[in-house]
């Protein structure tokens, strides 16, 4: 049994990533034995529209540095419409830049991205035409939309909440999202996105969605959980969270 320190870069109007993932991650150590302490690094960011995005990405680095400081074991750039507005296909750069950031800083650490981590993770469940629930206004959604087709994968349907207020997004309701699923058109669908957003609840409504529709589902929450738990090398299995996180039988 060891301890592991998880690093977040996390937007500074962030009320659930730092809830959510570390609630996987105690599920996960509850199966293995594994412990693990979570610190973060916040970037100033209010509203989810394209100049604050724009700026809180340039502003990673600085955090990354900070974060470095505390000598942790992986760093998740935990929100994915930032990353995804940097253009199609950004992350593996963006991943890499705070990599070398954190590496010159006195911690040499993968940083993995939210963005990253919903893109390998429908790849790694097989998925070729998903649906997606987000809370973004259209814009920014058909923009998350653009960015899972340029890997391959067919966005079949998309339901867009149209919240901008990045607080607002954080007090929503997850026991709404397993009927909001349901309106989706999931006719030959692999997998839905229930949140494509790390700041919308939803871990509690996974194990509802799966059964209401049938089907796997995931989050960018349990996606960068994931990731964070595979790019240490341990089993990425938390009960209750979802297909993605289930133990292969």
């Amino acid at each position: 049994m060891s301890s592991h320190r998880i690093g977040l870069l996390v937007p500074s109007s962030n009320t659930t990533m730092e809830t959510e993932l570390p609630e996987v991650l105690r599920r996960t150590g509850a199966l293995s034995g594994e412990r693990f302490t979570f610190h973060s690094a916040r970037m100033r960011m209010k509203t989810v529209e394209p100049s604050e995005l724009a700026a809180m990405n340039v502003d990673a680095e600085r955090a990354t540095i900070e974060l470095a400081d505390a000598a942790v074991d992986v760093m998740a750039y935990a929100c994915l419409v930032a990353v995804m507005a940097e253009g199609v296909g950004a992350h593996p750069a963006v991943e890499a830049r705070l990599t070398a950031t954190a590496a010159a800083a006195g911690d040499p650490v993968d940083v993995v991205s939210s963005a990253g981590a919903l893109i390998e993770s429908l790849h790694y469940l097989g998925v070729t035409k998903t649906a997606i629930v987000a809370p973004y206004v259209k814009q920014l959604t058909t923009l998350v939309i653009d960015y899972i087709e340029a890997d391959g994968i067919q966005v079949h349907d998309a339901i867009s909440l149209e919240v901008d207020d990045n607080l607002a997004v954080g007090r929503l309701d997850p026991r709404e999202l397993p009927e909001i699923a349901t309106r989706l058109d999931t006719r030959g669908v692999d997998a839905v996105v229930l949140s494509a957003c790390v700041q919308m609840p939803s871990l509690a409504a996974i194990p509802h969605a799966e059964k209401a529709l049938g089907m796997p589902v995931i989050t960018a929450a349990t996606a960068t959980s994931w990731k964070v738990l595979r790019s240490m090398g341990l089993p990425a299995v938390a009960e209750g969270s979802g297909a993605l996180l289930r133990a292969v039988a």
